[in-house]
């Protein structure tokens, strides 16, 4: 796994693919999804209070909320641009593409990075984003910024890509009549990604090997594994949270309990460069674990406020849990709610400061909207939109294992995980 670098800038939100590491890693990303930092986007729309109106096709209302901004005048204008284009743009444009990049504009004006238009295509590839499922491959990639050259630096097990014969630290040259090289990953990865059941031809180079090789991958819907679960000591375990998705807090609740079978009596959770997910999969952590009481609140202008609770049942063990600047918005409320309860030590460095709220409403031709309708608050009443939340222990990452292409992450090598063994074996993180 890499370590991606700790920045404050604001992502694409469904196109944050191409993190730079903190060390020599290069670029990573999953094939066939495209990893989220939206997240907090509440997928089950009709579930909050402030989406029960009805937007009115053609009425320009909403809530009885009114807009008229296509007036005769702007439409005459609008009209007049799109013939320019057609009559002296270089190229041939189709004017389906112009309304949509009308729509698009719309929401681009609002200045916010958050809020934006999607077409149906856009929309079927963030819902598969933020459910963490995918048809694809199962491999996960690294591209070189300089030559970019484009490596398999892992193969998930039971995968499209593990039974063609791929291999971690395959180089792909070809993605059908693709170059690799002649594209930046993210978008290389969208022609890797496709339809269940259809197949994607790959040419790939292997060390020792003379002759290029070609693969026809039949493509398969992969869940994408968003947790690992290891034991550091004999009775410390780490559980690490790549985002969270659909099955995260199944299969949080099943590491936990593997790991205690295995004498874990101390945990470290790992949220680092963890972009965000789906806000039900993170409450359900942060239920399975915290005492009874308020895990989280969002409100909206309005003044209208839905707050998301703990039942009794708790998990009683001491905890650290590592966070850098590219843990965002659920990773930024599962440590908020973790530092407000006192109910474990932050290790590492700030967060990426994502306090807003998206819902995302779908209209009736398929295409969507994701708009921020709201802010969110810890359970003591802070918004880190634009500051993040702060570690308790600050410590850079420091790696000193292999980085070279194909070599496994070793965390016995990485500092701040050693730092939170330490901390938790010193008596931190008891409550």
């Amino acid at each position: 796994m890499e370590r991606k670098q700790e920045d404050r800038e604001d992502f694409p939100e469904t196109e944050v693919v191409v993190l730079k590491s903190d060390h020599q890693f290069s670029k990573g990303v999953l094939t066939g999804v495209v990893s989220t930092i939206c997240v907090f986007t509440l997928l089950a729309a009709a579930a909050l209070f402030w989406l029960h109106g009805r937007i009115s096709p053609g009425g320009g209302s909403y809530e009885g909320v009114s807009a008229n901004i296509v007036d005769g005048s702007v439409k005459t204008k609008v009209n007049d641009l799109a013939a320019l284009i057609k009559a002296c743009y270089y190229e041939d444009v189709e004017e389906e593409d112009l309304t949509e990049g009308l729509y698009k504009g719309l929401f681009a004006s609002l200045g916010d990075p958050y809020s934006a238009y999607y077409t149906e295509e856009e929309y079927e590839e963030m819902m598969i984003s933020a459910s963490a499922q995918y048809n694809g491959i199962g491999a996960v990639l690294q591209q070189d910024p300089k030559t970019m050259r484009v490596k398999i630096v892992k193969i998930y097990d039971h995968t499209p890509a593990k039974e063609a014969g791929l291999k971690a630290g395959d180089t792909i040259i070809m993605v059908e009549d693709i170059d690799a090289r002649s594209m930046e990953l993210s978008e290389l990865v969208t022609h890797i990604r496709g339809r269940e059941n259809s197949s994607v031809r790959l040419i790939v180079s292997r060390e020792g090997e003379f002759e290029e090789q070609v693969f026809d991958v039949k493509r398969a819907q992969v869940d994408v594994p968003t947790v690992e679960a290891m034991m550091m000591t004999d009775d410390t375990g780490l559980i690490v949270i790549h985002e969270f998705g659909k099955a995260t807090a199944k299969d949080f609740k099943a590491a936990v309990e593997r790991l205690q079978t295995e004498g874990m009596e101390k945990m470290i959770v790992d949220l680092r460069d963890n972009p965000g997910g789906m806000l039900d999969s993170v409450t359900e952590v942060l239920d399975y674990i915290l005492p009874e009481g308020l895990m989280v609140y969002v409100e909206d202008k309005y003044g209208n406020r839905q707050e998301e609770t703990s039942d009794a049942n708790h998990l009683d063990l001491p905890m650290a849990v590592l966070i850098n600047g590219n843990s965002a918005s659920c990773s930024e409320i599962f440590a908020g709610a973790i530092r407000d309860y006192e109910y474990g030590v932050l290790i590492g460095t700030t967060t990426f400061g994502k306090g807003v709220v998206q819902t995302v409403r779908p209209l009736a031709d398929n295409s969507a909207v994701k708009l921020t309708t709201a802010k969110y608050f810890t359970p003591k009443g802070e918004n880190i939109h634009g500051t993040g939340i702060d570690p308790d222990i600050e410590l850079k990452y420091k790696y000193t294992g292999k980085t070279d292409a194909g070599a496994s992450y070793d965390y016995t090598k990485d500092n701040q995980v050693r730092r939170a063994v330490k901390e938790l074996q010193n008596g931190s993180g008891n409550r």
